[in-house]
């Protein structure tokens, strides 16, 4: 299943990102195409990344920190690195105390996805919905072709927040069936569904934001790089921790709003002729770039070209910010 599968006799070898991240044949034309290539000895390759870590395991922060601003990361480490880029781990930690928080989050992945798959056995079938298997007063809609829909016939009355997550599963159906589908990866059904099943249990567990258009986006490369489902889940997790608040709209705000504002403030010191013919445009609120700034410009660069700028992106929250911040779920934190 993983496309790292492909690689490498030799680790250390200087390869072409988009061979570990074909695109389709018949897509080749329309993707955007790669610009970021690595760079030999400046890029944070798998013998540069041992050697930051001591004997007990303890990374050097400020070393990859230096390595992947240079650089970014070789493919066949990104799943590792970005476990500390989003803040998984604790640069501090030693590989002992980094394996029994693993296995910890992935018993805990695993009683949360049991819980959804008891609300709807299509969870972890290896299928996805994308019909409406519910009503909004909670009535099943009968689907022949849908696996979920056997445990609705028990008649039992539906929480609201049942009714609510069960009324978002087809819409992440339908979004991740759009997802990264240049991808040669997401041919395989089995690849679709982990995504999907990732996104379900994210939604259920989120009661506040649930599951909203862009976040497959953001999950899918997490899921492509990790090899192991409750990783890819713990991974997401910490990245929405940075971005929720491009989720939370009301009436009168959009999530990100705040940075539209800041995009038009230095978009009017950095090239005030620009600013003023989008003003005159009427795009002064820039409105335009609420899409690149939900997603993190997911749509705009190719696949390659986006992990390279979250790399960056994450390297940067690290030196401002730390690793820390709000958590949904109180595993290991």
């Amino acid at each position: 299943m993983r496309l790292l599968a492909c690689c490498y006799n030799d680790p250390e070898m200087q390869i072409d990102p988009d061979a570990v991240y074909p695109i389709r044949a018949d897509c080749r034309d329309d993707a955007p195409k790669t610009r970021f290539k690595p760079r030999p000895g400046l890029t944070l390759s798998p013998k540069r990344w041992k050697l930051l870590h001591n004997e007990e395991g303890v990374l050097d922060i400020a070393g990859m920190i230096k390595r992947v601003q240079r650089g970014g990361v070789h493919p066949t480490i990104k799943g590792e690195v970005w476990e500390f880029l989003l803040g998984c781990y604790d640069p501090k930690s030693t590989t002992e105390q980094r394996n029994q928080l693993r296995q910890q989050r992935r018993l805990e992945y695993e009683k949360l996805k049991t819980k959804c798959r008891e609300m709807d056995t299509t969870v972890g079938s290896g299928r996805v919905i994308t019909m409406p298997v519910i009503t909004e007063d909670g009535q099943p809609i009968e689907d022949p072709n849908s696996v979920g829909s056997e445990q609705q016939t028990s008649g039992a009355p539906l929480s609201k927040e049942v009714i609510q997550w069960k009324l978002t599963l087809h819409q992440i159906g339908l979004d991740v069936n759009r997802t990264d589908r240049v991808l040669v990866y997401y041919e395989s059904q089995a690849n679709l569904a982990r995504l999907w099943d990732i996104l379900s249990v994210y939604s259920w567990v989120d009661k506040d934001i649930g599951y909203c258009q862009g976040m497959s986006d953001l999950c899918s490369p997490i899921s492509i790089i990790l090899e192991h489902e409750a990783d890819a889940f713990w991974c997401f997790e910490r990245l929405m921790r940075r971005v929720r608040g491009n989720f939370i709209s009301t009436s009168t705000s959009i999530g990100v709003r705040a940075q539209l504002t800041t995009l038009s403030t230095i978009m009017k010191s950095v090239d005030p002729k620009l600013h003023e013919h989008l003003e005159n445009l009427d795009g002064g609120e820039y409105l335009f770039a609420f899409r690149m700034l939900m997603v993190l410009f997911r749509r705009e660069f190719s696949f390659v070209d986006t992990m390279y700028l979250w790399e960056l992106q994450n390297v940067a929250a690290h030196v401002v910010y730390g690793v820390q911040s709000k958590s949904l779920f109180n595993v290991g934190e």
